[in-house]
């Protein structure tokens, strides 16, 4: 087949990894792409914000399959536009990929399908002193989400009213988020462990892939401001099979089918955000695609046909590849450490060079994801917040083996400013001793 992968990032590096190791001759070019993915794909120079020109490329190259990576062409409706021309596109239509472009609309599709998920309120632009009096008798700590799409970064944890109000004011009127946070969903805070699965579907059929942990804050110990991630590990052991199985059944097969049923057939990776509360498993977030970065450690873990999944996904056929389907049986354990950028997530400065990634690249079981570089003269050098992502796999080790393996290669690193977790795969561990004492990895 001749692929072609829509993205810039850690994720799109990883999907053109993953799809260059499928069998079969495949040739994979990436648009934009970075230095990383260009050891796997040839790159394309197309703006992903013009459809029409992205559409034409792909007739005129006779491509079979196209994976769209980012969710901001999926929003825009670039999978309708192929749809219309006759072209195979991996990602959900737009209708479908409302779910993560609009926390509102996936806030009332769970409670119109009965999806597990926190208690919640919507309020927009003119309702300002309905939102305030709402909030004075909300319980603590309280949820401010953004309606739209803001990078991951559109959700605010208040633990006081005065934050609260002064926050949801500042949303409803622009200046947090833009348009974006127009419109905000004020959400029950949910306590527990977070955990992330991902199906990859047809709208009918999926294929499981192996549950990860994220790491949002941007400090140890789940300190400091949000953030798009800052390191991810899988399999994550807080989603037990018996869990995993709860998942399945009350949010996953509803979700598909509701959509379905709702005139919004779902194809594509139908990512779920999950709380593991007293009360059983709760949707905090969908996305519409692959998450960054723990596709960085779920696709490395995947021992099947990427390229035949991901092309079933989009004609359909997925049940043909069940029995790829994650489970428990499944050895293997992957860990990325995300190295970010001095100041990241607030202002940061790009253009610093970085050393040590050749050095990395040559050791057995990792693999630098590149997430926000670029080349300047002979020099590999910053570009963005998150710099690169740093994963470590062990196809038969344990998590400690996973993290071990991972620091030795962040320490190989570096670049002026370079900040990252010390913490990632932390309760991991926590689980394996039994207990939820603190532990700190370090280097």
């Amino acid at each position: 087949m001749n692929i072609l992968v829509l993205g810039p990032g850690g994720r799109e590096h990883a999907l053109t990894w993953g799809l260059a190791k499928s069998p079969g001759r495949h040739r994979v070019f990436c648009a934009p792409g970075n230095p990383g993915i260009a050891r796997h794909a040839a790159l394309v120079s197309l703006p992903l914000s013009d459809r029409r020109a992205v559409a034409d490329w792909v007739v005129n190259e006779r491509i079979d399959l196209t994976v769209v990576g980012p969710e901001q062409p999926l929003a825009d409706g670039i999978v309708d536009d192929f749809a219309e021309r006759g072209l195979r596109v991996f990602g959900p239509a737009r209708r479908a990929a409302e779910l993560e472009w609009s926390k509102a609309f996936a806030k009332e599709f769970m409670q119109r399908h009965r999806i597990p998920t926190a208690t919640s309120v919507t309020f927009s632009r003119g309702q300002e002193h309905e939102a305030a009096a709402y909030l004075r008798d909300v319980r603590l700590p309280v949820v401010l989400k953004a309606d739209g799409l803001a990078a991951g970064k559109g959700v605010l944890i208040c633990a006081t009213r005065d934050e609260a109000e002064r926050e949801l004011a500042g949303m409803l009127a622009g200046t947090s988020f833009g348009a974006a946070g127009t419109r905000v969903v004020v959400e029950e805070f949910l306590t527990g462990e977070e955990a992330s699965v991902f199906a990859v579907t047809d709208g009918k059929d999926y294929v499981l892939l192996a549950p990860a942990q994220d790491h949002k804050r941007a400090l140890d110990n789940d300190a400091g401001k949000n953030t798009g991630g800052m390191g991810a590990y899988a399999p994550a052991p807080v989603m037990t099979p018996g869990l995993l199985q709860q998942v399945e059944q009350d949010i996953i097969r509803p979700t598909l089918d509701g959509m379905a049923a709702e005139g919004r057939t779902y194809r594509g990776c139908l990512y779920v955000g999950l709380m593991m509360t007293p009360d059983g498993p709760k949707v905090i977030e969908y996305n519409s695609r692959f998450g960054d970065p723990e596709t960085q450690v779920v696709l490395p873990l995947f021992a099947g046909d990427l390229a035949g999944l991901l092309y079933a996904s989009a004609a359909g056929g997925v049940d043909a590849f069940r029995d790829m389907s994650w489970s428990p049986r499944t050895s293997g354990t992957a860990v990325c450490v995300v190295l970010a950028s001095g100041g990241y997530p607030d202002a940061y400065a790009s253009g610093k060079i970085i050393s040590g990634v050749d050095r990395v690249d040559a050791l057995p079981g990792i693999v630098a994801f590149h997430a926000g570089t670029r080349v300047q003269g002979d020099a590999l050098v910053t570009s963005g917040g998150r710099v690169l992502g740093v994963t470590a796999v062990r196809p038969a080790g344990t998590i400690a083996d996973a993290i071990r393996d991972a620091y030795s290669a962040v320490a190989l690193i570096s670049f002026e400013g370079m900040h990252y977790r010390h913490d990632i795969g932390r309760r991991a561990i926590d689980h394996a001793r039994g207990n939820q004492d603190e532990h700190k990895v370090t280097p």
